[in-house]
């Protein structure tokens, strides 16, 4: 079998970000001062790419973008970030926007976002050559048609996938069940399952999708994984609080590097937990991505906030 050409490759968002820090988040019928406003690029699976590329993986990152100035920015920084693009340009269409709310004094973000329908990447702009070529699946929960040929692909090549699933929808049981690693926010396991305690959502979620582990990430808490046999716990790093956002997509690019790296999952944890709260030092979804060296120091010498399971 021939060498992959990449490790890791991502099927899924990319964003333009208007970053409008913020005092207090505006109440209805306001008006508020802007502290500090920046266009920025994020996007989920986008901004997990970079953080991997940055990190020494070899990354390709498949997506889609309009026809407008917006295309040609993400172009130009995956370019420059050393990521292998491929980008469907769909015409008359706006790429993805967003708006991000983001209150000073914790650094909690509030996001505005517009995904225009037609941006859905098509399935058949994918090529099975791309995933083969590739040692791991990123995917999220954007692309659903293209996600699931993706996933079905590196399935029959046992090539490991792992997803970021924000929101539960029943559109995504078909996916999940080619899913090796559905990496989730707080809500996503319970909404699946229909089991509102946590510590009984993932082993069922685990179970009823057949996956080699289930991860959902908790925020400030930390994050919570369950194998089939044990649970693993990793608080979150005490840090100097900017902006949350892309804390979420760093994180995940932490958890994909350590499964590549054939890491126990209380490593991946640990180290994903410790480079989502680096992020969070600066604006922006990309604006804390931090090296490798710092991310380890962290996990050294840092001190970790209050432990919600014990």
């Amino acid at each position: 079998m021939p060498t992959p050409r990449f490790d890791i490759l991502g099927i899924g968002e990319n964003a333009t970000d208007t970053v409008l820090q913020v005092a207090q988040l505006p109440k209805l019928g306001s008006k508020v001062q802007a502290l500090n406003t920046q266009i920025m690029l994020g996007g989920q699976v986008a901004t997990t790419l970079i953080a991997c590329q940055r990190w020494g993986l070899r990354t390709h990152y498949v997506g889609s973008v309009g026809d407008d100035h917006a295309a040609q920015l993400h172009r130009q920084d995956l370019r420059q970030e050393g990521v292998a693009c491929h980008l469907a340009s769909i015409p008359k269409t706006l790429s993805h926007l967003s708006f991000i709310f983001v209150e000073k004094e914790s650094g909690e973000r509030t996001v505005v976002s517009r995904r225009d329908t037609n941006l859905a990447l098509p399935r058949s702009f994918l090529q099975r050559g791309w995933i083969t070529s590739s040692r791991l699946l990123h995917i999220d929960g954007s692309d659903l048609a293209a996600s699931r040929q993706g996933a079905s692909w590196a399935r029959s090549a046992k090539i490991p996938v792992v997803a970021d699933f924000d929101r539960w929808s029943s559109n995504l049981s078909p996916l999940l069940r080619l899913v090796d690693y559905p990496v989730t926010s707080r809500d996503f396991p319970c909404a699946a399952t229909g089991e509102p305690d946590m510590l009984k959502a993932l082993p069922l979620l685990k179970r009823k999708f057949g996956c080699r582990a289930v991860c959902a990430t908790l925020g400030i808490d930390g994050a919570m994984a369950w194998d089939g046999h044990r649970f693993w716990y990793s608080p979150s790093y005490k840090v100097s609080v900017t902006d949350t956002t892309g804390a979420g997509d760093v994180f995940h690019a932490g958890f994909s590097y350590g499964v590549l790296h054939g890491w126990e999952l209380q490593r991946i944890l640990d180290f994903s937990c410790a480079a989502a709260g680096l992020n969070c030092e600066a604006l922006g979804a990309r604006g804390g991505i931090s090296a490798l060296d710092k991310i380890e120091r962290l996990q050294r010498k840092g001190r970790r906030n209050r432990a919600a399971f014990p």
